[in-house]
């Protein structure tokens, strides 16, 4: 009968548990076994598991081939060292000193195991933290670039803006120029009908001005004679004067004389007015 050390598992759904067994190698997996060897609970963290290290190696003499599984759990409790060593015909003693010797380096490879393990984690966080900040670093030169791009249409449709403006501005005078031609070609005839008297009025204006030129040069003589006039009365009053020195003559007639001369100046200024 070919006889074989594996795995039998038990336990509820999503709860394995498995039980080291030995059975004939044609029964199925949860099939009869022959005899139990231990027990393995791969749902904790640990992975805990018990082995029964006297009849695991009896099986092993009999001719009991382990399984993948089997020989895993074998090589952590270290039977697998041990089946090597008693394979090779070594005695106890010199069994056990190796024994010592493989729990040693077993400790020393659980800690480089333990520490490679931590290593891969600390890695396994920068990488994390570096693809953290490089997503920042992306996302923040992404809102810079936007940022700058909001900035430069800004600054483009400012001058659009002012020509905009500058336009409605210059569209709103010609309006203004327009409907002030349109006032100025619906004005009234009436408004050019005073115009033309206003020239009239200048006109005449003018022409008086020319005549009162002319008319100083005609006025000259007798502005000539109204000078001689008055020379004359004076001429009159000094031989007045030199007749009363010469004569002492009343005081009535001198008055009378006077008032005389003083009619006869003003009938010569009369007439050269009149001239």
């Amino acid at each position: 009968m070919a006889t074989k050390i594996r795995l039998k598992r038990i336990g509820r759904r999503n709860r394995p548990f498995y039980r080291v067994v030995v059975m004939d190698s044609r029964n199925r997996r949860d099939g009869a076994a022959i005899e139990e060897l231990g027990w393995f609970n791969p749902i904790e963290a640990d992975k805990s598991y018990k082995l029964e290290e006297d009849r695991f190696l009896h099986w092993l003499k009999e001719g009991a081939q382990p399984s993948e599984a089997a020989h895993g759990l074998m090589k952590r409790s270290g039977l697998a060292h041990r089946w090597h060593l008693t394979q090779q015909g070594l005695d106890e003693k010199t069994i056990e000193k190796e024994m010592k010797k493989w729990a040693l380096t077993r400790e020393e490879t659980l800690k480089n195991r333990a520490e490679k393990v931590t290593k891969k984690a600390e890695k396994a966080e920068e990488k994390i933290k570096a693809e953290a900040e490089a997503a920042t670093a992306a996302e923040a030169a992404v809102e810079e670039a936007a940022a700058a791009t909001e900035e430069a249409d800004a600054k483009e449709d400012a001058p659009a803006e002012v020509e905009d403006i500058k336009a409605e501005e210059s569209s709103g005078e010609e309006k203004e120029e327009v409907a002030a031609e349109e006032t100025a070609v619906e004005a009234p005839v009436e408004e050019a009908e005073p115009e033309t008297e206003a020239e009239a009025e200048a006109e005449a204006e003018t022409e008086k001005s020319e005549d009162s030129e002319e008319a100083p040069a005609e006025d000259a003589p007798a502005e000539v004679e109204d000078i001689k006039a008055e020379e004359t009365p004076a001429e009159e009053k000094e031989e007045v004067v030199a007749e009363e020195t010469d004569g002492e003559v009343p005081a009535e007639e001198e008055t009378s004389d006077v008032v005389e001369d003083a009619v006869e100046n003003d009938e010569k200024d009369e007439k050269s007015e009149d001239k």
